[in-house]
């Protein structure tokens, strides 16, 4: 695993140095992302002793939803709002029943954060309601009109704020929670140091990926939408996706539960409503009129996990659950077929 790290430079050079084609471009750089993931669940682990849960995971989420936002100021700066938007729901969906599931369905019977869990996944259901302001609006005519953007601006400020004032809670909430370092652990420089350049790499990695991903759906004559929501959100979560499923299997699903949970809300109140504000800056303003089943797939999943987790305990059963939902919301996502 960690001499596979060097696919990063290879994808590189292939798309810079030899001008490969989409096609093999993209295989690299998804190959690439999974030692990326596994060094950021490494390090993310080693955080976690010195720092609790909570703080392990926000460090990880934050960290982790930077090819996101990179995504999404990309895709802006290209002109392609639906892209935008299907990536968003497709990470919110896919962190939350996915990779939560799959953390669960790895790490099997532990403890769950219940407290700050349901915090979370309230916070998401709340994000939802407030984007069906603009969202209403852009079931008819066109979703791309001002004056639904001038309807995101009060809602993106109101929820950047929100997540400002969570963060800080949650944070109190699982203050002084810390597990013992065991013997050869990281020391929290040479952890924080690893995390902040795995996800660098991520990034590049992951924007990478999304350059080529255009030309190899319309190769597979996958629709935009199912592009975005699905290929793009899974290969943009990749950091969380691993990072999740190495440390449930470590025997933590909790923290595994946590790191998918923290994701999938950072995205909907931080990641969503800032791309929105600085599309202005762009140019290009991105109103959140999201489509009927984007909002469905959003609340929907966030309530099926609010379900699971209440009990605070983690179970292989409920892991099931949770990527039967997801897969559930890629056959909506199929069928529907954006706008």
């Amino acid at each position: 695993m960690w001499g596979s790290l060097a696919l990063t430079p290879i994808a590189l050079v292939s798309r810079y140095g030899f001008d490969a084609s989409s096609s093999l471009v993209f295989v690299l750089a998804a190959a690439a992302l999974a030692p990326l993931a596994f060094l950021i669940g490494e390090a993310t682990e080693n955080v976690a002793f010195y720092t609790g849960p909570a703080i392990g995971a926000f460090v990880n989420a934050s960290l982790g939803n930077a090819p996101e936002l990179i995504i999404a100021l990309f895709a802006i700066g290209d002109g392609l709002p639906e892209v935008v938007r299907g990536s968003i729901t497709g990470s919110v969906v896919s962190t939350s029943l996915l990779v939560c599931g799959a953390a669960m369905l790895a790490g099997g019977d532990g403890a769950l954060a219940r407290r700050s869990l349901l915090m979370q996944l309230a916070t998401i259901v709340l994000a939802v309601a407030l984007f069906c302001i603009p969202a209403i609006g852009g079931f008819h005519g066109d979703p791309e009109r001002h004056g639904l953007y001038l309807l995101t601006l009060p809602v993106a400020g109101f929820l950047l704020c929100f997540y400002v004032w969570l963060t800080i809670a949650n944070l109190r909430v699982e203050r002084g929670k810390r597990r013992a370092a065991p013997e050869g652990a990281w020391t929290l420089r040479r952890a924080v140091a690893t995390l902040a350049g795995a996800a660098s790499a991520t990034a590049v990695v992951s924007e990478l990926l999304v350059g080529s991903l255009q030309s190899f759906g319309r190769s597979l004559g996958l629709s935009q939408f199912f592009v975005a929501a699905v290929i793009v959100a899974l290969v943009g979560n990749a950091a969380e996706q691993g990072g999740a499923i190495v440390i449930a299997r470590r025997g933590d699903p909790g923290l595994g539960a946590q790191i998918a949970v923290s994701s999938a809300t950072q995205i909907a109140v931080f990641v969503c409503p800032a791309v929105a504000l600085l599309s202005g800056l762009f140019g290009r303003p991105l109103p959140l009129s999201f489509t009927p089943v984007e909002l469905a797939a959003m609340g929907g999943g966030a309530l099926v996990v609010f379900a699971l987790v209440a009990g605070g305990r983690s179970s292989r059963t409920g892991g099931l659950v949770l990527i039967a939902a997801y897969a559930a919301s890629v056959v909506a996502f199929a069928l529907v077929g954006g706008r």
